[in-house]
């Protein structure tokens, strides 16, 4: 299944993705989709619904994140061997765990908000990883069966900020900084998270190519590995590290988004998202 939220910000709709791509109204059916919504129960009954029965949505509208009661932003740092190597930094050999905000989180194709004094504002598409349940010290062989679905995230980045010190949340968690989406698609949908082509534009040139394929620790090692230090509980994220093609790693020199930018990024069978990067406003 493709579960989307949709409306204006703060007042959005539950809706499902139908074969044609066409948003469908959930409303019916649940009020919002939300943790009990992505729990294993919440999802086997919505998979009893056809699409094709619900209220056809008309028109383009907003979408937002695709589902609510996101505790937790857990991101992974350098997980893409090449990424490391265009970052000059070593392959590192267990995850690198970090934090974006909550309040970083965005709508996948509403604005980025250059933050006051960015100097150095980078791209990052990435594939997220909902959580479905609660989550505590579980072994790898079985880490995917806690998983709900997975998402398109677009880990926005301040290096300047990032660099400062040697932890980078206060670079990843500006506001803006987490548009997620457009739709969680649940995990009878992508059978093998670890074979998927991952892509970002900036102004039409194509900046980031990669696949899943070559990340470090796949998908079923992250969320075992990040349950042995914290509890995940129902929605929360995990954005698994990019491919490279950063701003930060051109040659023969770092290109940084600025106002006026359009970021266009997406993953196969995910959907994609759009960004218009502007000033921060005042």
């Amino acid at each position: 299944m493709k579960l989307c939220r949709y409306g204006k910000n703060g007042f959005e709709k539950p809706g499902m993705i139908d074969a044609q791509g066409n948003i469908r109204e959930l409303s019916a059916v649940v009020e919002q989709i939300d943790q009990g919504t992505i729990s294993p129960s919440g999802l086997a009954k919505l998979r009893k619904i056809k699409a094709e029965t619900l209220p056809l949505v008309k028109g383009e509208p907003r979408l937002g994140v695709p589902y609510v009661g996101i505790s937790k932003f857990i991101a992974i740092g350098l997980n893409y061997a090449d990424h490391a190597r265009e970052a000059n930094m070593a392959i590192p050999p267990e995850p690198i765990v970090f934090m974006k905000a909550t309040t970083c989180i965005t709508g996948p194709n509403d604005k980025v908000i250059i933050p006051r004094n960015s100097t150095r504002l980078d791209w990052e598409v990435e594939l997220g990883v909902v959580i479905g349940r609660k989550t505590q010290y579980v072994a790898e062989d079985k880490a995917i069966d806690y998983v709900a679905g997975y998402c398109v995230v677009n880990d926005v980045s301040e290096r300047a900020f990032q660099l400062q010190s040697s932890q980078w949340d206060k670079g990843k968690g500006c506001d803006t900084f987490g548009p997620i989406g457009p739709w969680l698609v649940t995990t009878d949908e992508i059978r093998d998270p670890q074979n998927l082509d991952m892509w970002l534009d900036v102004n039409g040139r194509r900046m980031q190519k990669g696949n899943t394929r070559t990340m470090i620790f796949g998908v079923a090692k992250l969320v075992s590995y990040v349950s042995q230090y914290m509890t995940l509980m129902p929605g929360d994220i995990i954005t698994t590290g990019t491919p490279p093609g950063v701003g930060m790693g051109m040659k023969p020199e770092p290109v940084w988004l600025k106002a006026g930018d359009v970021m266009n990024l997406g993953i196969q069978g995910l959907g994609e998202q759009r960004q218009d990067v502007v000033a921060f406003p005042g």
